[in-house]
Order: C-alpha cells, then sequence, then structure tokens
C-alpha cells in the first residue's frame, strides 16, 4: 500500500509536532509514509534515521509564482502525485484544494479534517481527533528524532564536549522579534548557571540582524570563553550538538522543538506564541513571563522572563537526572 501524508504547514516546529501522527499512521498500515510539506519545513534534515518515512514531496507554493500555486500549479501537483500511485491520503487540514487535488490524482481514499474548519483549529487536537475518528488511534504528543549514535560521538570528539561539564544549549534566536528574550535576561541566567556549574554554551540563532545582536552581545560578555555558536553549523550537523546537550534553553523556536524531539529536557522560554507550542511534549517545560498565568499572541512578555526562574528550573531538572 501506499500512503501520502499532507503536511503543509511551513514552519520546522510545526513538522516536529506533526511526525507522531505520520508515525502512527506508518505503523498502522505496516508501511512508511510519503509526506507532502513545505521546503520550509526542513524535514530532510532531522528525518535520516526515520523508519517511518519514504518519500518527501515539496509542496511549491509562494503564494505566487510557485511551481505549484494557482490553478497551473494545482495541475502541476495533480501531475506529480499521479505518478506515485498513492492509494490513500491523509490531509492534515481543512481544504478543498487539496481533497480535489487528491481525487484527479487518482487517491482512492482520502482521509481529512473536516472541509471549511480551519477557523480556530488547535494544531495538536485536531490530529489527534482525525486520526482516532479516521484509524481509531490514540496518539501521544511525544516527537522523536533519531540519530546515529556514529554521529553523536563524532560530535562530541570534533567540539571537545565533556561530559563532566554541563552542556547547555541556548535557543537564542527565533522568527519573530516578540519571541526573542533580551540577551540580558539570557546573560544573567548564565552568571547564574556559571556560579553552580562548570558550563558549556552552546548558542543557537538564525541568520536575522536581531539574533545576530543577541549573539555578539553575548559573544562579547563575560563568558564568551563558555560559548559556541551554531549559526554556521548546517542543521544536519547541530542535532547530534543539541544530542550531546544535559538541557536545553530555548525561545520559542525551532530549537526548542528538536531538543525536546531529541530527548532533551527543555526549558521553553514563552512570550508571545500559545503556551501548547511549549507544552505539548512531556519534554518541554515552559517559562512564563511574571504575571501571567498563560500565554498567547500579543502577551508581549519576552521582557518579564525572570532569569532566577530559569536557572531554579534547570537545577531541578539537573537533580533529577
Amino acid at each position: 500500500m501506499k500512503i501520502l501524508a499532507i503536511q503543509n504547514r511551513m514552519g520546522i516546529g510545526d513538522m516536529v509536532i506533526f511526525l507522531p501522527f505520520i508515525e502512527a499512521i506508518a505503523k498502522k498500515f505496516n508501511t512508511p509514509v510519503s509526506i507532502l510539506v513545505k521546503e520550509s519545513s526542513k524535514v530532510s534534515h532531522f528525518i535520516k534515521k526515520n523508519n517511518f518515512i519514504d518519500n518527501i514531496i515539496y509542496l511549491e507554493r509562494d503564494n505566487k509564482s510557485g511551481r505549484h500555486d494557482g490553478i497551473y500549479g494545482s495541475l502541476s501537483l495533480i501531475k506529480d502525485l499521479k505518478k506515485y500511485k498513492f492509494d490513500r491520503v491523509f490531509i492534515f487540514n481543512s481544504s478543498l484544494r487539496f481533497n480535489l487535488i487528491s481525487r484527479f490524482a487518482k487517491i482512492k481514499k482520502i482521509h481529512q479534517y473536516p472541509l471549511f474548519e480551519k477557523k480556530n483549529q488547535h494544531i495538536i487536537n485536531s490530529a489527534k481527533n482525525f486520526l482516532s475518528k479516521e484509524l481509531s488511534l490514540n496518539v501521544e504528543s511525544n516527537p522523536e528524532i533519531f540519530l546515529d549514535k556514529n554521529d553523536v560521538e563524532h560530535v562530541k570528539n570534533k567540539f571537545k564536549i565533556n561530559t563532566n561539564e554541563t552542556n547547555i544549549l541556548l535557543g537564542i534566536g527565533g522568527s519573530g522579534k516578540t519571541k526573542r528574550i533580551p540577551f540580558e535576561i539570557i546573560i544573567k541566567f548564565m552568571k547564574m548557571a556559571s556560579d553552580s556549574y562548570n558550563c558549556k554554551f552552546f548558542l543557537a540563532t538564525g541568520k536575522n540582524v536581531e539574533e545576530q545582536n543577541i549573539l555578539n552581545k553575548i559573544l562579547t560578555s563575560e563568558f564568551k570563553n563558555k560559548c559556541i555558536p551554531l549559526d554556521n553549523i548546517e542543521l544536519t550537523d547541530t542535532l547530534p550538538i543539541i544530542k550531546n546537550c544535559k538541557v536545553s534553553i530555548c525561545n520559542d523556536t525551532s530549537f526548542s522543538h528538536l531538543s525536546a524531539a531529541l530527548g532533551i529536557q527543555t526549558i521553553v522560554l514563552m512570550a508571545d506564541t500559545p503556551l501548547l507550542y511549549g507544552s505539548y511534549s512531556p519534554k518541554m517545560h515552559p517559562i512564563l513571563p511574571e504575571g501571567e498565568s498563560t500565554v498567547t499572541h500579543d502577551t508581549l512578555g519576552k521582557d518579564k522572563i525572570d532569569p532566577k526562574k530559569i536557572f531554579n528550573k534547570m537545577q531541578k531538572i539537573l537533580d533529577l537526572n
């Protein structure tokens, strides 16, 4: 049986969130699943050791001139899917467009979210309810990313990662400026951590100007000799580094999702996005802005994250491990 799963959200974190649901389908039918995803999901970087996914088909849409945009783009996508001769498709959205494309691609069995119900759709509960209804599956929201043990060991030697040190991933970047915790707060935490532990900090950011500014502020601080920046390292090579860390402390970014899926206890600094993005995995431990009982879009709490709370949470995690 040939099965396709369509997950058209654009982010790395979104793709990580959907991994357990795609894997559940593969296990149910005892066959790997092909996926239709956007290239921005970076999925090829973190499923190399995943036996539940085989073909990656990229959805080339940019809302203007992408190969799969518009009517002619839909025809191109139909043509692309037809050649695989899929028997089933699982569409993780409520789009009529993907329903029609699947039909014209002659996919016999179509499973999909209820049509026209996109508004206020819960990213995790919708997927859980979908597979419960369609396949009677109860799927836990606990994504896993698998790595080659040799790659993890190679990185450990290359970067002289000492297991006697407290190796900490700091995911200090973020796709939006309201998600990025100010460098002053991060440095205060680093001070507390360094006073109590022999720390090494691995700094994960993108190339955005503001992210680079935060990175440079930390690299010119008193902790510069304890830091290794990761911004010039490919994501594929970054994952084994994260796997060597004892704990991860991240803004609500792709690195929080990746580190939790790698099995690293991950403290997520929630400033301006729904709490579920930092709490869906048992490996995630959210820190909320002072005075807030929850967090969502427009909470605007990046300046109210308490570095002492970050340190206390990390201390509890390290004491348990």
